[in-house]
């Protein structure tokens, strides 16, 4: 099925004949749908804290922060924020040139309040010679759009969300990236007041995001009182995926060549796998806040962070005890019950296992990466949710999942996804090291058979694409996950342009 050029195309790629082989046998069979117990609630899987318990574990975070720990905080930021914009290109694509929708009219009676409203203004005054009012004034609302979206202008249709003016502040407006750093400085400085935060960008935006960095770091360092160690990364290559048209069959441009595609924020498990850091914080982009919200937001990190911290100190305690064989049968069903009340993890077969297999059992669920993921109740927004599901071996474990991984033809399974009264925003705390302090092998504990397909095109030509296990779904398929409550106020996308005018951002 490959020609001879296809296999020098995949070596440049660093992709090896079989890598590519088995993502094709992906689109002949499909990806099974997880099984589900149920979904994951407060009565089954989700803590919720009482104020006492949140501020014990904000006093574990702060106590760990004391030692040599190696803090990060890991931030996905590729892709252009294209689709914040959609609606306003297909108001310029559009044969009326006043508003008509909704959104459109509440983009130009709330235009003032965005924070890169002066920008927008200084940009129509050179190349339109009107300012935003007079411009508006004069019925010509597409070149104040064209000059917001267009290279002539902002260009922040093309631009990546991390590099968007969000919020306006006395000195200035700050950019999404800006509020990370911010954001990063009350919570993630280590001992030596270094706050270290991992961007992951597309490589023809890595210019831009340095060049920022190189802008504003001094900044943040004098006001926040920290020094910052700012990294980036790109995806990595030999992650992409290759797509085929509607027979399964390899797509060829028109010029011959294999067409691979970006494999979704799944492949970022290969740049968290380069951190050399102890405890990694990761979170979108667009989730951040103004200032003036900050305040939840940092409690509850620190909060999940010192949750982490404290089971991780549990686990490590006990894995010490099973490698000394110095333990008894009541601390053998002591470690069961943590791994059972606790960490959600159930075997309804461990009561059949011999002692030497349970123990092995008990070691290898806790000899995993430990992740502690902020759950906010389910108002409807999009996105995945907390469930407990089934895994290869037999055990109940807990999972985030999409709604692509679930059989909605199975009414057991629909119904679950359908009372799910929590959603995932995120908002994980992530430990990386094992007892010994060995850095984990994160690809080993993906689940592959967690992708998706989807449908594109190209040349006019329909196509099938290959996303990659998610991030925070399959990609973490095997580490143990503990699901925490966290407010409503604590998730603030910007998932369209409009959001930024929602009165609590303002």
């Amino acid at each position: 099925m490959l020609k001879p050029e296809d296999l020098l195309q995949l070596k440049a790629k660093n992709l090896t004949e079989n890598q590519v082989e088995e993502q094709l046998n992906y689109f002949v069979k499909g990806f099974p749908y997880l099984k589900i117990k149920s979904s994951a609630s407060v009565a089954k899987g989700i803590m919720r804290l009482t104020e006492e318990e949140q501020d014990d574990y904000i006093k574990s975070w702060n106590e760990y922060r004391k030692g040599e720990k190696r803090i990060t905080k890991f931030v996905p930021a590729s892709g252009a924020a294209s689709r914040m914009f959609k609606d306003l290109f297909a108001f310029l694509s559009a044969s009326c040139n006043t508003p008509v929708t909704d959104f459109e009219k509440a983009f130009f009676d709330g235009i003032r309040n965005f924070a890169f409203y002066d920008a927008l203004n200084d940009v129509c005054r050179a190349n339109e010679g009107a300012d935003i009012p007079s411009l508006i004034a004069n019925g010509r609302y597409k070149d104040v759009v064209a000059n917001l979206l267009e290279s002539k202008g902002l260009a922040y249709g093309y631009l990546p969300k991390g590099l968007l003016l969000f919020y306006r502040y006395p000195e200035g407006a700050r950019t999404a990236m800006e509020e990370h750093l911010s954001e990063g400085a009350m919570y993630a400085e280590n001992a030596n007041r270094v706050v270290a935060i991992h961007f992951t960008v597309s490589p023809e935006h890595l210019p831009l995001f340095e060049a920022l960095v190189q802008e504003k770091k001094a900044i943040y360092e004098e006001r926040y009182g920290v020094t910052y160690d700012l990294s980036f990364s790109t995806q990595q290559a030999d992650t992409d995926t290759i797509a085929v048209d509607m027979a399964n069959v390899p797509f060829h441009d028109a010029e011959g060549r294999l067409v691979f595609r970006p494999g979704g924020h799944g492949a970022l498990i290969q740049n968290l796998n380069q951190l050399d850091s102890d405890v990694v914080f990761i979170k979108n982009i667009d989730n951040v806040t103004p200032d003036g919200m900050k305040d939840v937001t940092v409690r509850f990190k620190k909060v999940l962070a010192g949750a982490l911290v404290t089971l991780q100190k549990k686990i490590f305690g006990y894995v010490r005890l099973i490698e000394s064989g110095d333990y008894t049968h009541d601390r053998i069903e002591e470690m069961i019950y943590f791994l059972q009340d606790t960490l959600c993890v159930k075997n309804p077969e461990i009561k059949y296992f011999e002692d030497v297999e349970l123990v092995l059992y008990i070691k290898r669920k806790l000899m995993r990466p430990l992740r502690v993921c902020g759950m906010v109740k389910n108002v409807g927004e999009p996105g995945g949710g907390p469930f407990l599901t089934v895994d290869a071996d037999g055990t109940i474990s807990p999972q985030i999942l999409e709604s692509s991984q679930i059989d909605m033809n199975d009414p057991e399974a629909k119904a679950a996804f359908e009372q799910g009264s929590h959603f995932n925003p995120v908002d994980l705390v992530c430990a990386l090291r094992d007892v010994h302090g060995r850095k984990y092998n994160l690809p080993d504990y993906v689940d592959k058979d967690t992708g998706f397909i989807s449908k594109k095109s190209k040349d006019g030509r329909e196509l099938k694409a290959l996303e990659l296990p998610g991030l925070w779904n399959g990609a973490m398929s095997d580490w143990n996950t503990v699901f925490v409550e966290v407010p409503a106020e604590t998730f603030s996308p910007v998932k369209t342009i409009n959001d930024l005018l929602r009165p609590q951002r303002q």
